[in-house]
This record gives C-alpha cells, sequence and structure tokens, in this order.
C-alpha cells in the first residue's frame, strides 16, 4: 500500500443511509452525480439506487431551483446513500437542502462570494453537523461580471505560464473563502480544485495538498465522452493517487454515470486502494493467433460472472497459448483457446478441454465451484496448486488432428500424447 497523505477527517451520513468518512484513514470514497431533474422524485430515486448499486458512496444532485430541494424532502427518505446538493449561485437552496435532510454541501467560490450568505450556510450546517465541499472549477475562478478585472486576470492567465497564474488564482480564492469558515470555526471541509487540462488538475492538487490539511476531493472537469474521457480523467487521478494525493473521487463522463462509478472503482482496485469486489477479469489484445471469437467470449464472462460470482476471482480469458499461461500464472481459474476449442485451468491444474460454443457454461460453471470451495474453506484466492504448464499447440486444442492425419502437418520434436480425448 502507497503512504497517503494525511488530512483531516469528516463524515456524512447517518445511522439510515450510512456514515461515510473522507479522509484520515479512511479508504478512498467513489462519488458520482445523478443526471436527470431532481424535481422528478421518481426518476431521481431510481437513479441514485442504480448508482448506489454499482457501488457509488455518495451521491451529488442538483438544485438551481426551489422545486429541487423541496423534491429532497421526498427522495431521501427513499435512499440508502448520503446525498449531497450541488449549490451554485443562490445560497437560499443550500438553506433549503439543509432542511430537506441532505448530508453534504458543496459550495462554488466562483458564484457565491457574499460573505454573509456563506456565513449563513456555514451555521446552518454547523448546526446540523454536516461538511461542505468548497469546489473551485477553473471555469468558474475569474471573474465575469467586473470586465476590468476579468481582463486583468484573463490576462494574467495568458501572460508566461497558463498554469502558474491559475495555479495562484486558484489558490488565492481557497485562502479567501476558508477564511469565511475559519473565521466562524468551521473546519469539517473537503476541497476540489478542478479543470478539464489534466496536468493543470495534477498541479493544482499538488499544490493544494502541501497548503491544507482538508480532504481533496479529486476530478477533471467537462472530461467529455466515456471514450475520450476515461483517459483524461484516469491519467492525472492515477498519478494524484499513486502519490498519496486524494481521499474520495469523481469520474465525470458525458454519459450514463454508471459508468463513472465503475471505473473509479476499477481504478482504485488497481491501485489497491480498495479491496476488489466482484471478479477480476483479464484478456489477451486481438492478434492473428486467436482462433475463437475472443471478444464476444470475453463480453459474455464478464457479463455472467459479474452477475453470479460475488468473490474477487482472478479469471483470465486468454485467446492463444503463446502468452496465456505466462500472462494468467496468477489468475484462479483461466482459459486457453485454440482451433475452436479451450482448455480450462483452476489455480494451474487442467480441468477440462472443452469445444468453443461450451467454453462460456463451462467456465461459469468452474468458477461457481471454485467460489464455493473458497467459501467453505477448501481453497483461498491466488494460491497456485501447481505450475501452469502450456498445452500442447498442435494436438491438445485440437487444431492438428486432422492435419497430422492427412500429413499436412510434421510433428514436432518433443511433441507427445496427441491423442488426448477430443
Amino acid at each position: 500500500m502507497m503512504q497517503r497523505r494525511k488530512t483531516r477527517q469528516i463524515s456524512l451520513g447517518d445511522a439510515r443511509v450510512g456514515v461515510v468518512k473522507i479522509g484520515g484513514d479512511a479508504p478512498v470514497s467513489v462519488q458520482t452525480m445523478t443526471a436527470g431533474y431532481t424535481h422528478d422524485v421518481g426518476a431521481t430515486v431510481a437513479e441514485i439506487h442504480k448508482l448506489a448499486a454499482a457501488g457509488a458512496d455518495i451521491v451529488r444532485v442538483a438544485v438551481p431551483e426551489k422545486k429541487d430541494t423541496d423534491a429532497l424532502r421526498l427522495i431521501i427518505p427513499q435512499v440508502r446513500v448520503p446525498i449531497v446538493a450541488d449549490v451554485h449561485f443562490h445560497f437560499q437552496r443550500a438553506l433549503e437542502a439543509i432542511e430537506a435532510g441532505v448530508h453534504k454541501i458543496r459550495l462554488n467560490p466562483g458564484n457565491i462570494q457574499d460573505k454573509a450568505q456563506v456565513r449563513d450556510v456555514i451555521q446552518a450546517c454547523k448546526q446540523k453537523g454536516l461538511p461542505i465541499r468548497i469546489g473551485v472549477n477553473e471555469g468558474s475562478i475569474i471573474e465575469r461580471k467586473d470586465k476590468q478585472k476579468r481582463m486583468k486576470e484573463l490576462g494574467g492567465v495568458f501572460g508566461n505560464s497558463r498554469h502558474g497564474h491559475f495555479l495562484a488564482i486558484m489558490i488565492a480564492k481557497l485562502e479567501e473563502y476558508l477564511d469565511i469558515f475559519y473565521e466562524n470555526d468551521f473546519y469539517d471541509i473537503a476541497i476540489s480544485a478542478k479543470s478539464p487540462d489534466p496536468t493543470l488538475c495534477i498541479a493544482a492538487y499538488t499544490e493544494i495538498s502541501k497548503r491544507f490539511d482538508h480532504p481533496l476531493h479529486l476530478g477533471v472537469t467537462h472530461a467529455g465522452p466515456k471514450e475520450t474521457g476515461t483517459i483524461r480523467s484516469i491519467a492525472p487521478l492515477a498519478h494524484l493517487l499513486a502519490s498519496g494525493v486524494g481521499d474520495t473521487v469523481r469520474i465525470s463522463y458525458a454519459n450514463d454515470p454508471v459508468y463513472e462509478v465503475e471505473d473509479a472503482l476499477e481504478l482504485l482496485y488497481c491501485l489497491e486502494l480498495r479491496p476488489r469486489k466482484g471478479v477480476d477479469l483479464i484478456a489477451c489484445p486481438t492478434c492473428g493467433r486467436i482462433q475463437v471469437d475472443l471478444f464476444t467470449l470475453v463480453q459474455d464472462v464478464r457479463k455472467k460472472l459479474r452477475e453470479e460470482i460475488e468473490l474477487p476471482i482472478k479469471v483470465a480469458v486468454m485467446g492463444c497459448i503463446v502468452n496465456g499461461p505466462g500472462e494468467a500464472e496468477g489468475a484462479d481459474v483461466a482459459i486457453f483457446a485454440g482451433d475452436r476449442r479451450g482448455i480450462i485451468y483452476v489455480q494451474g491444474e487442467k480441468v477440462a478441454n472443452v469445444p468453443e460454443e461450451q467454453i462460456l457454461e463451462a467456465l461459469l460453471d468452474h468458477c461457481k465451484q471454485f467460489e464455493a470451495k473458497v467459501k467453505s474453506g477448501q481453497a483461498k484466492l491466488g494460491q497456485k496448486v501447481v505450475q501452469i504448464a502450456p498445452p500442447d499447440p498442435i494436438g491438445e486444442l485440437g487444431s492438428g488432428f486432422d492435419k497430422i492425419a492427412a500429413g499436412q502437418v510434421e510433428k514436432l520434436p518433443g511433441l507427445t500424447d496427441l491423442t488426448v480425448s477430443r
């Protein structure tokens, strides 16, 4: 495990929805945001249920209008995950959300700047014991009402180092805003500093982590569609998390937010910042050696295993035997495909040789059997029983029997047992 930056710890939630801790020694949590209108109560509740089922620890909702904060009174009693109200421009929405029972407030220093209004929100959160996230975004930190001030700030941004000036603005805005909280003896704060520029995100969070001990909410804003937003988001977040920076994560896509949750969790699993839940599936890439419909097989395997396997079994789906044995050496269950056939191994021991149309069913069956053994204590995850022996590339996978019989394949030195049952 990597050494994580030490921060203050905040908590949100209650006994009914569960309490999530952020910062300190708490695991990195996963957040996302609903995509629909919050005032549509039924749709919002259904979406929150779906996001929580996907693994979201915290769900944020937009409350641009009073009808949205009114809806929170009906939404919150129906869900089982802490809810954050995303407040912009109108501090009254924050006060209304607090009264409706929300578990955390997000404020933006770029569009709620009046100190008296901020103090009202602070006092309301203080009374209810709710934390506040101060979210600074590149798109909202530059002054847009005062044209002269805006021109001065933009001149600074484009003068020399764009990152340097943006960092200065971000940190100055945060310091100015935090002073209001400190003056009111309020420290249950998380900080975010987002940008669509991954390198600016790295620089901003790195600098902020040196100056403030509040937990950091990591994210890349306006990352785009999942197809490109995945790389734009994962590149900086992986760098920061691997450096020990970051306490809660939201990946942002212009897509179904379920993908945000799935990808954030996979990132944390890969960095060993969260214990994996469910199957750890690896598969080989495309090449000219594949002799089965590997891509369809991998997707079918993924779907079936997600539905029917609970434990974090490592499963390898390999399209040929060249790299398969080595790459799957640590897998609990592995399949090596050949000429329309597949050989299944369980912790290194060969257990089946089946035709292509039976691979999915046989693999799922052996995964279930192995999971049952783990649950009963007869086996352990990640425990190699025997060294994987590469299968016979001509005979055992079925590619050579007919050719050998027809004299089309020369028998190679060292190959034996070409009469394995088909």
